[in-house]
């Protein structure tokens, strides 16, 4: 399993009902992407939930690299880059990935939290812990997937939840969730990716 996202702030003053519309236009052409487990897409906005921007940051789960580079060097991504520009495109190599007890629910929020891994952190022990702890945040109620992952470019650790309701229990960036495209999610590995 791959992770990847790219976050596209927007202006304060951005009407957001824009990307709104992109989704609900746009967000089914993945419903059935080859390679691809799951994308939701994901949305901040300025004042809601805490969060301090607007932005677009849609998430994805592959299940394979021959998906997830189809997506980027194809015809999606570069509709991305005609309209807002080439964003960076952040990555993470798959840690852990378990299905959750709302599993069949309708997405409402996500919850991405990111921790920095320090030098003297014992890797084996960290994705480890990791891996028991993404299984526990599966368990709790309302929570459809979670994931986690590790930048080791940039030695970063990545959890990522998805929640039937909008009050999550775990800390983290809340986004609001306008769509999942899911044509694999049912071949995400679950359990530890290594």
């Amino acid at each position: 399993m791959h992770a990847m996202q790219y976050e596209i702030t927007l202006p304060a003053d951005y009407d957001m009902d824009i990307i709104r519309e992109r989704v609900a236009a746009k967000g089914h052409l993945l419903d059935d992407f080859p390679g691809l487990g799951a994308k939701a897409y994901l949305m901040r906005e300025r004042g809601v939930q805490g969060s301090p921007v607007n932005s677009y940051a849609p998430f994805y789960l592959w299940n394979t690299e021959q998906g997830m580079n189809s997506f980027l060097w194809g015809p999606g991504f570069q509709g991305i880059v005609r309209d807002f520009g080439r964003p960076v495109v952040q990555h993470w190599t798959g840690v852990a990935y378990e299905e959750g007890a709302a599993s069949g629910a309708r997405a409402r929020v996500a919850v991405c939290e990111r921790a920095p891994v320090g030098a003297a952190v014992h890797l084996p022990d960290l994705v480890a812990d990791a891996a028991r702890e993404t299984a526990e945040l599966a368990s709790e109620e309302g929570v459809l997937y979670a994931a986690s992952g590790i930048d080791p470019r940039t030695w970063e650790l990545l959890t990522f939840s998805v929640w039937e309701h909008a009050e999550p229990r775990t800390p983290g960036d809340i986004h609001q969730v306008l769509h999942v495209s899911q044509p694999e999610r049912d071949r995400l590995r679950k359990g530890q990716q290594w």
